[in-house]
């Protein structure tokens, strides 16, 4: 598979499971996984496992239908860049928000070795408050 599709299939599948079993099939042992500074889950965290402590599984249990709508894709070499749209419904406040987001995906021998998230969070934390 090309990096493109590589990165094509963790968002693509036909349902969130079919996608996490694609990053997990795809991702290095030592990703680094950058979330925006001011983004709720800001940080950055190394391996799937810790991933999924801070990012899926807070996303899963505080946010009703929150998914990353994809636009497009641009792809150079070992890097591809998703953008387009997060949305969802704080559980806590019934807030909806919708915010524009890109990820920069970084891949080396068809693994996954990097993801840094770029948002606007001011909308995300709106639907916190």
């Amino acid at each position: 598979m090309t990096n493109l599709e590589i990165i094509k299939s963790t968002y693509e599948g036909k349902t969130s499971e079919e996608n996490g079993k694609n990053l997990a099939k795809y991702v290095a042992d030592d990703i680094s996984w950058t979330e925006a500074k001011g983004f709720p889950y800001a940080g950055t965290y190394i391996g799937l496992d810790n991933v999924i402590k801070n990012v899926f599984s807070r996303l899963g249990s505080e946010w009703i239908d929150y998914k990353f709508t994809p636009e497009d894709y641009v792809a150079s070499d070992n890097k591809v860049v998703a953008y387009g749209t997060y949305l969802g419904t704080y559980k806590l406040t019934g807030k909806v928000f919708s915010a524009r987001v890109a990820h920069l995906w970084k891949l080396r021998d068809g693994k996954i070795i990097s993801f840094e998230q770029f948002v606007d969070s001011q909308t995300v934390n709106n639907a916190i408050k």
